[in-house]
């Protein structure tokens, strides 16, 4: 197999980094050019308040979404467990209308720029500092290490390339996108997910004519329809108990449970996320996240059905052990290298050129965010109250720097390759998910939630998920069997609860937790912050609910053909 790139496919790739850099460039310039004092303002640096038109917003959302683990890691769940693993996609489509309706107003009515600062206002500093310095460590430590080791691992095994050339080059390319700030990012992000979409869709296109080649037929359709026909165990949404991926994903879980805290905390209390809507009015941020809606339902298309195919190649000994492994060797995460790696000349440019855009856009997007909590949260609040905006944007493009050099020297030392991207992230978030989503959702909707109920969900909820993990080894859980949350692998003795169902459990002992220290406090006379709410804010525009209408019913359908 061929590990490197032609030169026509280094032309492709060459063209799609002039247009993003130039494209880049140009707005920066076009920013600073006017008005030299706008370089200084540190709300159009980090926010790019009232620049960003919703066609950037939603764009740059998927671009900062779409990544190494997507491409390589959910690419491989599609080699391993099918379509199912697409409800990541399809229920986070669901997800930012309910962000978009309920978050995002409350946010923007109460103009907070940064998570750490909500907190700060609606319960104390001592809470919103210990969350800010969390994020940045989980940011740098888990979430920017794994895009930039995945990706340069991904980016070396397509090009032949050294893999720590394309960490560091990622890294450059990706400090150059950044330091102009979020305007920049935001609008060459609608360059990104151009080339994302493209090279995604022609990766999926030659993926399912190649299925449909090898059984003597051809085109896209023929390919889709083998599929299913040859793989249809790999074309079910809902998993049932005695399914060996039942652990990942548990059932109903995925449509009643843990999946909503999953999506809902990543989605609506994630500064790497919500940054992007947060300097545009709500109309403006309201139809970003929509069309975001939109283009997370094709996302399955181009990082899913690759996967699925290449299992129906490799079942048919289309591809072998040289490409996947064999036995406990097998490794699913080679899914989607291994296409790229047989697509014609030129288009494995284009493919190429997709995958160093989702990567790079959600470096750029990482960081950022790591900048403007450092920058807005630690810097400005502790280290220096009276600092310009002018030093706040310095300062500001110093953490970028500095957060990208951390995440390059120590992203080859924490065994990313070894656990899998994908489980990676979902392992360490998952950790304290559970907790700050309820400290949030009672802190939005909830006027009596107090700052010491706060506190328990941020540190209560993570021992809690540490309990969880471990209480398997402790004691027979059999008992919750019948009701699907515990099954025994196979090869094992001992009964797991289900990642999902885990969440699950944590989030609902840190409500009912908040909601009695809350109750004792404010019974003696404890006074707490709230936000200002006003009903009318959560109405949408007709257009956006017809919009939101037709997600609901595309989702419908899709659940009800591959249930």
């Amino acid at each position: 197999m061929m590990h490197q790139l032609a030169t026509l496919d280094y032309i492709v790739f060459f063209i799609y980094f002039v247009i993003v850099a130039g494209y880049g460039i140009w707005i920066y310039r076009r920013k600073t050019g006017h008005d030299g004092t706008i370089e200084g303002d540190s709300k159009d640096y980090f926010l790019a308040e009232g620049s960003l038109t919703w066609w950037a917003i939603g764009s740059s959302l998927i671009a900062s979404n779409i990544s190494a683990e997507q491409f390589v890691g959910m690419s491989g769940s599609g080699f391993k467990m099918g379509l199912a693993i697409a409800t990541y996609e399809w229920m986070a489509a669901l997800t930012l209308i309910i962000v978009a309706v309920f978050f995002i107003p409350v946010y923007l009515k109460n103009n907070i720029s940064t998570m750490p600062q909500f907190l700060h206002q609606r319960y104390n500093g001592t809470v919103a500092m210990i969350m800010a310095i969390f994020w940045l460590m989980l940011y740098v430590v888990v979430n920017l290490t794994s895009i930039l080791y995945l990706g340069a691992i991904a980016v070396s095994s397509i090009s032949g390339l050294n893999l720590d050339f394309c960490l560091y080059a990622l890294a450059a390319f990706a400090i150059i996108i950044t330091l102009g700030g979020m305007k920049v990012i935001g609008f060459t992000d609608v360059i990104q997910v151009f080339f994302l979409i493209l090279g995604g869709l022609a990766t999926t296109y030659l993926a399912l004519n190649m299925v449909a080649e090898h059984y003597g037929q051809s085109g896209v359709m023929n390919g889709f329809n083998l599929m299913t026909d040859q793989a249809s165990d790999h074309f079910q949404m809902i998993f049932k108990r005695d399914n060996p991926n039942y652990l990942d994903l548990p059932g109903l879980t995925v449509l009643l449970g843990g999946m909503w805290i999953v999506n809902l905390n990543y989605w609506g209390c994630n500064q790497y996320i919500t940054q992007r809507a947060l300097g545009a009015d709500l109309p403006t941020a309201r139809s970003g996240l929509l069309f975001a809606a939109f283009l997370k339902l094709l996302m399955p298309v181009i990082v899913v059905l690759p996967g699925i195919a290449a299992y129906v190649l490799y079942k048919q000994d289309v591809f072998g052990a040289a490409e996947f492994g064999q036995g406990a060797d097998l490794n699913p995460d080679r899914a989607y290298p291994v296409l790229l790696n047989i697509l014609p000349i030129g288009l494995k440019g284009l493919s190429f050129a997709a995958l160093t855009a989702a990567v790079v856009a959600s470096l750029a997007g990482k960081a950022n965010s790591i900048a403007t909590i450092f920058t807005l949260d630690v810097y400005h609040k502790v280290i220096n109250p009276n600092a310009t905006e002018k030093n706040l944007v310095s300062v500001g493009k110093i953490a970028v720097v500095v957060a990208m050099i951390l995440g390059v020297l120590i992203a080859p030392h924490l065994g990313i390759d070894k656990k899998g991207g994908f489980q990676y992230i979902q392992e360490y978030t998952g950790f304290v998910s559970p907790g700050i989503f309820a400290m949030f959702i009672l802190g939005f909707f909830w006027k009596r939630t107090t700052s010491a109920a706060a506190l328990f969900a941020t540190i209560g909820g993570f021992l809690l998920s540490v309990m969880f993990k471990f209480l398997p080894n402790i004691m027979d859980l059999s008992f919750l069997a019948p009701f699907g949350f515990a099954v025994k692998p196979e090869g094992s003795n001992v009964y797991e609860i289900p990642f999902l169902d885990r969440m699950g459990f944590v989030f609902i002992i840190c409500i009912v937790a908040m909601i009695i220290i809350s109750l004792l406090q404010t019974s003696r006379g404890v006074k707490t912050n709230g936000l200002e709410v006003d009903s009318s804010m959560f109405k949408p525009k007709p257009s956006f609910a017809i919009g939101a209408m037709v997600i609901v019913v595309i989702l419908t359908a899709l659940y009800t053909i591959y249930w």
